[in-house]
């Protein structure tokens, strides 16, 4: 059997910053995609619609796209939650830990940080707490999720793995100014 130990896509050092702004891998994430129709007993289950998301205690529920879905968190709340769906029909339940790099960017700067680096508007009305979006993310494509912390505005931006380090370093790049401060 293969060894499954996670290991990150982001394999450089990054100088401390001074400012609130903080991008830190958390790839180790567990993350399943579900693809299902949107009237089928596994959509109900999720109870998400599409460019939103929910907290269930620490896992997120995450409607990205049409008739799909990333369940995020630790691996035993993403597994219990997955492990509750109706599999029946053209319902597919597929884990992407491995294969998805994810980061969290969080700060008063981090919309300014991401519309650097990407076309979409990240104001408050546009992309509020709890917005999904898919975009081209320095012309690479990205689930992008806000999810504040403890008040302050959070964004998961997660990438196919091959592209983990330079969308890492693109961020880190645009956060310069706003002296972040990276955790890989």
């Amino acid at each position: 059997m293969a060894d499954l130990t996670f290991e990150s896509p982001i394999t450089k050092s990054y100088p401390a910053g001074s400012g609130d702004l903080t991008l830190s891998d958390i790839s180790h994430t567990a993350k399943v995609l579900v693809r299902a129709d949107v009237d089928s007993p596994a959509a109900q289950t999720l109870a998400v619609g599409f460019g939103s998301l929910r907290t269930e205690g620490e896992t997120i529920v995450s409607g990205s796209r049409p008739d799909e879905w990333m369940i995020l968190g630790t691996a035993e709340g993403v597994a219990s939650i997955a492990g509750s769906l109706d599999t029946n029909g053209h319902v597919s339940v597929i884990d992407w830990t491995h294969g998805r790099a994810m980061f969290r960017l969080t700060g008063q700067a981090a919309s300014s940080v991401l519309e650097k680096v990407c076309s979409l508007d990240f104001s408050d009305n546009m992309t509020p707490d709890g917005a999904v979006v898919s975009a081209s993310v320095a012309k690479v494509s990205c689930d992008l999720a806000r999810n504040d912390v403890s008040g302050s505005p959070s964004y998961l931006v997660l990438c196919d793995r091959s592209f983990g380090q330079y969308i890492f370093d693109t961020i880190v790049d645009a956060g310069t100014e706003f002296t972040i401060s990276a955790n890989a």
